[in-house]
């Protein structure tokens, strides 16, 4: 594959400095080091090693990549890796992708507190998509999935949710048939929002009363017991 004319790299090293001038005051420490990241990558910033040829001596050197998981360069390869050892392990049979994500006003509270509540909204989702699959209202199986916790969003702002590569069926409770949808979807929305939801608001809940959250700056009010229901009945 020919390189393209023009790479991101290349913009950021045309403007990256001056977009950072400009933008200081909100750019995250995070961003800052991405935007770095993409701009040394394979220049003699990182480095490198000279490789040559054994038979007409010719050499030429190759730079070191960054391996920033946000660089295209980088992680496009990773990305193709990691995709053909997935493909080995599809079942063949349908596959739904499905997306629990958290109010924003939650964001913030989250970012102060990524351990306990990444953790929850992991457990939330899990637990979610396994009580509807076993309702015999809805598939009546047991389910397996694979999750992926993303905490930022396409234009790396804080954007925490979990997305969930789920086969379009399960294995019936004897694991003696595999049961498929009897609707033309997967699993209703409606119905995955509501428990997720009621879920993920019991778990904040309970962080708070066994005080395992912290409040900072802007949400350092929040600490009030009075202040902090409200705010998850805002929710």
């Amino acid at each position: 594959m020919s390189r393209p004319a023009v790479e991101l790299a290349d913009i950021v090293r045309a403007a990256g400095n001056d977009f950072v001038a400009r933008h200081r005051s909100w750019l995250t420490w995070p961003q800052l080091k991405v935007l770095q990241a993409i701009q040394r990558c394979r220049t003699a910033a990182l480095g490198g090693h000279l490789d040559g040829c054994s038979q007409c001596g010719y050499q030429a050197i190759s730079y070191n990549s960054c391996r920033n998981r946000h660089c295209p360069r980088c992680q496009t390869s990773a990305r193709d890796q990691w995709l053909a050892e997935r493909a080995k392990e599809l079942l063949p049979v349908p596959y739904s992708h499905v997306v629990f994500t958290i109010p924003h006003p939650l964001a913030a509270l989250v970012y102060q507190n990524k351990r306990v509540l990444y953790d929850l909204l992991l457990r939330s989702s899990a637990a979610t998509l396994l009580k509807i699959a076993v309702d015999p209202q809805q598939l009546g199986a047991d389910l397996g999935f694979l999750s992926v916790l993303h905490s930022w969003g396409q234009t790396l702002q804080h954007h925490p949710h979990v997305h969930c590569v789920v086969p379009a069926g399960g294995l019936a409770f004897d694991q003696s048939s595999w049961r498929q949808p009897r609707q033309g979807f997967f699993l209703p929305v409606k119905v995955l929002s509501k428990v997720f939801r009621g879920k993920f608001i019991a778990g904040l809940r309970r962080a708070f009363r066994s005080g395992k959250l912290s409040f900072y700056g802007t949400l350092k009010p929040l600490a009030n017991p009075r202040l902090f229901r409200a705010f998850v009945r805002s929710l």
